[in-house]
């Protein structure tokens, strides 16, 4: 039987995905998902192939299991942001730096990448992690536009363009002393975006956020 990590097989469990999960992302940054194999993450993590495969029979498997974990804590971390600011282009700017400095640290395939190395069914579940971080995003947009702090248009096609204003690695790929401007200019860009003419985009200078 394999030496238990903690005092008890749940502790045991929850810090060898700990140490798994470490060791994929760290891979996944140097490498790519292509390159990944369970046998090398687990070498990587400490952890013997048995127990690899007990936990994650595929690296199809492996990969959404992080990406859920990963996103688990995003909306965690999301939310305890967004619950210090206090309206909607606060919101806006806490949402647009928090996914810039995530971006910045967390790598993955881009979408069509990931999309030809996935079955549809795994696909399907990873996109699915989306949509609780698109709805909170959309619902700033439209708070904005009640109180006519940003423009009154369909926020789903607003939340869209935001998203893909904030998906660009060409933003965080820069010195990391040259990382907090870079997110400055483009939170205020991004607040640009959706003010009405005549509004004031400037990046609000609340420290809530991911800074």
């Amino acid at each position: 039987m394999p030496k238990l990590i903690g005092d008890s097989l749940a502790t045991h469990r929850e810090q060898v995905r700990e140490r798994v999960f470490t060791a994929l992302r760290e891979q996944l940054y140097q490498r790519g998902f292509e390159a990944v194999t369970l046998s090398g993450v687990a070498a990587a993590a400490g952890v013997g192939r048995s127990a690899m495969y007990n936990h994650f029979p595929d690296r199809q498997a492996l990969l959404v299991a992080f990406v859920e974990d990963e996103a688990a804590r995003y909306v965690a971390d999301l939310d305890a942001a967004l619950a210090g600011a206090s309206c909607p282009p606060d919101r806006l700017a806490v949402f647009a730096r928090l996914q810039l400095h995530r971006l910045a640290e967390f790598h993955l395939p881009p979408g069509q990448a990931l999309a030809g190395a996935l079955d549809p069914q795994a696909y399907r579940r990873i996109a699915a992690h989306a949509d609780p971080i698109g709805d909170r995003l959309v619902a700033i947009l439209r708070a904005g536009a009640a109180d006519g702090s940003m423009v009154d248009e369909d926020p789903a096609v607003l939340a869209a363009l935001v998203s893909s204003a904030l998906s660009s690695r060409r933003i965080v790929d820069v010195a990391p002393a040259e990382l907090d401007a870079t997110v400055r200019t483009a939170v205020r860009a991004v607040l640009r975006m959706v003010t009405p003419a005549g509004g004031s985009p400037d990046e609000r200078t609340s420290t809530t956020g991911a800074d």
